[in-house]
């Protein structure tokens, strides 16, 4: 697989403004700590319902309640080129149109508002592996997700990745870990070699996000060996 990029030295020279959404959970904290770390990353919003206890020079923090009323936020949300939006729920235990509203409306809102505000912005989504691009199938969630997929890739972003992780290995010493992850973690080693295109880390995850704003990729849909191929530039 080859990535695209136009001249490599001045990519690399790019500085990432990026939003961050879901900093609270697993995935959004491991994105989050990845991006704080990261040269590449020189500024870095995080939007919650809770703040995330995380204090760092390049992090702000803003404290909003409703996803679906950004309009109180809106003018702190410019001046960005990257958007890593990993926040979701559970389809479990959910009725069907709470999953939709929380899943695809939401993301959709603030998608819309970002896109016109950013238009240089490059937006990574989290979605997950076995998601329905037909958006025809017969699980709910899959089908959500893949709608969500789809009319993402119609909004004027720059560039729009759909990340489609499988298990993810959390990094050690994360907070928004549930309990048990901790089988998994000594599972780990086992499924990454036999089950390999479905089994990541959440540092290979990061990775890939940030490098996928400085050099692009040949595919819009982004699966687990996409991942791993694309944290490795």
């Amino acid at each position: 697989m080859k990535l695209l990029w136009k001249s490599k030295p001045q990519l690399i020279k790019m500085k990432i403004k990026t939003i961050i959404t879901g900093s609270t959970g697993m995935v959004g904290e491991g994105v989050l700590m990845e991006s704080l770390e990261h040269p590449d990353v020189e500024k870095v919003l995080v939007i919650n319902r809770r703040p995330c206890g995380v204090t760092h020079p390049k992090l702000t923090e803003i404290l909003h309640a409703d996803f679906l009323d950004l309009s109180p936020v809106a003018d702190n949300l410019t001046g960005y080129n990257a958007c890593f939006f990993c926040l979701g729920v559970s389809s479990v235990g959910m009725k069907e149109d709470v999953y939709y509203t929380m899943t695809y409306t939401l993301t959709m809102h603030m998608a819309g508002m970002l896109s016109k505000q950013n238009p240089d912005m490059t937006f990574c989504y989290v979605s997950g592996a076995g998601t329905d691009s037909t958006e025809k199938g017969r699980i709910n969630w899959a089908r959500v997700k893949g709608k969500t997929e789809n009319d993402l890739m119609k909004l004027p972003f720059k560039k729009t990745f759909a990340f489609r992780p499988g298990f993810m290995l959390a990094a050690k010493g994360a907070k928004n870990v549930p309990g048990y992850f901790g089988v998994f973690r000594v599972l780990y080693p086992a499924l990454r070699s036999l089950f390999p295109r479905f089994v990541t880390t959440l540092k290979e995850v990061a990775v890939a996000m940030i490098n996928s704003v400085k050099y692009g990729y040949e595919k819009p849909v982004i699966e687990v060996n996409d991942i791993i191929a694309l944290s490795k530039k």
